[in-house]
């Protein structure tokens, strides 16, 4: 079960990366980014082939954002979550929110033996947010 103490350092964490930001707001990337956006959290979307969505600049990789992240949500197939888990892992993130349908196997595991915290095959954080920030 996923803790309250998980939640708020998620909620906390200043800033987060959405990785699968898409400009269709009929698509999960959409709809987290905004979520998260709109509650007024601290947001990075990521996108490698979009430069901006509602008016907000967008980054190809992780290795292009201006700042380190505290935390990921990851809302793309498991092989890019994967590869989005080392790139997180190398700079030193260690809240990793993976959205349902985006869980790779060896990603969590590596996120753990390093002692990260990851959050996974569980509720989107869309849900959480709507519940904790009102």
């Amino acid at each position: 079960m996923l803790s309250d103490e998980t939640i708020q350092s998620f909620l906390t964490a200043h800033p987060i990366a959405v990785f699968g930001v898409s400009r269709d707001p009929e698509k999960y990337g959409y709809k987290v980014y905004r979520t998260l956006k709109d509650k007024n959290l601290p947001v990075y979307g990521i996108n490698p082939r979009a430069t901006e969505v509602d008016g907000n600049v967008l980054y190809p990789d992780f290795q292009s954002l201006p700042e380190v992240p505290q935390a990921v949500v990851t809302v793309v197939p498991p092989e890019v979550t994967r590869e989005v888990v080392q790139q997180a892992l190398q700079a030193g993130v260690r809240l990793i929110w993976m959205q349902p349908g985006s869980e790779h196997a060896e990603a969590i595991s590596a996120a753990e033996q390093v002692g990260a915290t990851v959050v996974y095959g569980g509720p989107c954080i869309m849900v959480i947010a709507k519940t904790y920030l009102r």
